[in-house]
C-alpha cells in the first residue's frame, strides 16, 4: 500500500473528514484512504443498526487519543457516507494519527 496523503479541512474548532462506513465487518479498522480523501472504515455493527454512528465515533476517539464527547457525525447519519468533525485537534494532528494506523 502506497502512503497517501488525504484532504482534512481545520474547522472553527477543529478538523472534519470524510469517512465511507462498511458494516459487518469481523473487527473495527481504517481499510484505506481514497483518492478523494475519504476514509474507509469497517465497522463490526450491522448496516441498519441505529448504534452505528456511535460506534464510529468510539472508534475515532480511540484511534485518535481523544474523548469521544470530541468526535461528532455531523451529516450523514443514516447513509454509509459521513462527515466527522474531531473538535480541538487540528488537521495535521488527525492525520499523522490516521496515517499511523493505515500504514
Amino acid at each position: 500500500m502506497t502512503k497517501r496523503s488525504f484532504h482534512l479541512h481545520n474547522g472553527k474548532k477543529g478538523a472534519a473528514l470524510g469517512v465511507r462506513v462498511i458494516p459487518r465487518a469481523k473487527k473495527n479498522e481504517i481499510v484505506e484512504v481514497l483518492d478523494d480523501g475519504t476514509l474507509r472504515v469497517r465497522l463490526n455493527t450491522p448496516a441498519d443498526s441505529e448504534e452505528i454512528n456511535q460506534v464510529l465515533a468510539e472508534y475515532l476517539a480511540q484511534v485518535l487519543g481523544v474523548p469521544i464527547s470530541k468526535i461528532d457525525v455531523v451529516a450523514g447519519q443514516s447513509s454509509r457516507d459521513k462527515l466527522v468533525s474531531v473538535l480541538e485537534m487540528d488537521a495535521p494532528a488527525v492525520h499523522q494519527k490516521i496515517m499511523e494506523i493505515v500504514s
